[in-house]
């Protein structure tokens, strides 16, 4: 499962064999969630309030990326880093 970001010890993953809907991994300690791209939301686990702010948030910044990495991903092909957020 390749790493695409990290940020305030919040790990942003993608997996090459995925199922819809397009999403993204969001761990950090002992809080994991599975977010949705579009819409950004929570699909499965769950995140403290302020991980889920920033995660959203970072999100949101990097939606397009996320939506390209989700198609190289059902590629098969590398996933492209996305930056932290600020």
């Amino acid at each position: 499962m390749p790493t695409v970001s990290i940020f305030d010890g919040i790990k942003i993953t993608m997996f090459y064999r995925e199922h819809a809907p397009p999403h993204f991994h969001a761990a950090r300690g002992d809080e994991e969630a599975e977010i949705g791209i579009d819409p950004i939301i929570i699909l499965e686990g769950k995140l403290a309030r302020a991980t889920r702010a920033k995660v959203f948030e970072w999100a949101a910044i990097h939606q397009s990326e996320l939506r390209a990495n989700w198609e190289l991903a059902r590629a098969r092909l590398p996933l492209l880093d996305i930056e932290p957020l600020d």
